[in-house]
């Protein structure tokens, strides 16, 4: 328990660091659901080391329903992570995370679509992506499969859709869509459109 104790203390630096809103520890601990998420996974995940059956899930699963973050008490996760607003987050079981990760609502770590009878061909292999040192994922980022890995100090823009690797220090952004403008384009200047 002193190294859970430990890993989420650098959870709550963590969440301090990466969010100006987040005036103290107090907060984060009985007011963020990142932070919440984290440590039940934090939590289930020592279970699942120690080969506790069921609990790990069911413990994840009620996270779940309190946060809307579902993070797989399988997966691995490195020290200092953070969880920004967070519904919708998912976070298979054979994902992989690193230190210093950052990730925002809805993001997705999951696998690619899957074969009938799946669950007992694929159960022991990696299905999941690997997410390497000072990642930061922004909101609906979708990163799929087993062999995807995003690498150190890259960073996934916004409802981007990833089934390939990318290297260190990498930008992966959307394009500036292009507005369309139906009806009125700008407001008054007095206020009134």
């Amino acid at each position: 328990l002193p190294e859970i104790k430990d890993l989420l203390e650098l959870d709550i630096q963590a969440t301090l660091t990466g969010d100006p809103a987040a005036t103290n520890a107090d907060e984060v601990i009985f007011s963020y659901p990142g932070f919440f998420a984290i440590l039940v996974y934090r939590l289930a995940n020592r279970l699942v080391d120690l080969g506790v059956p069921i609990i790990p899930r069911i413990m994840s699963e009620y996270a779940y329903s309190i946060t809307s973050i579902d993070i797989h008490p399988g997966a691995e996760i490195g020290n200092s992570f953070f969880i920004d607003h967070g519904a919708g987050v998912v976070v298979g079981a054979t994902t992989e995370i690193g230190n210093r990760v950052r990730v925002y609502q809805g993001v997705t770590l999951g696998a690619l679509s899957l074969p009938r009878n799946a669950g007992v061909k694929l159960r022991d292999t990696k299905r999941h992506p690997t997410i390497e040192d000072d990642v930061i994922l922004y909101a609906n980022a979708t990163i799929l499969g087993g062999s995807t890995v995003i690498g150190a100090r890259s960073i996934i823009g916004g409802n981007v859709w990833l089934t390939e690797s990318v290297g260190p220090d990498t930008k992966v952004l959307l394009k500036q869509p292009e507005l369309v403008y139906i009806g009125k384009k700008q407001a008054k200047a007095d206020g009134n459109v």
